[in-house]
């Protein structure tokens, strides 16, 4: 299953959700759900712009670990 680690990087970062949302243009209740891994995708402009915001790289996000797949 694809693990989301966005708090993760957050705190390493020592950067706000808020501030997250505000620069890549979605609402703080959409980057929760995105945080929760409850979306069923992400648009590469969107993990673009996390990315860029954040300065790391997608697999600094976004992990595999073995289990079973969320629905």
């Amino acid at each position: 299953m694809i693990v989301v680690r966005l708090d993760v990087m957050l705190a390493l970062r020592k950067k706000r959700s808020k501030d997250l949302a505000e620069h890549i243009g979605i609402t703080e209740s959409n980057l929760s759900l995105l945080k929760s891994g409850r979306v069923k995708g992400v648009r590469f402009a969107t993990l673009d712009r996390i990315c860029q915001f954040l300065e790391c790289q997608p697999g600094d996000i976004l992990v595999w670990e073995e289990g079973e797949q969320r629905d």
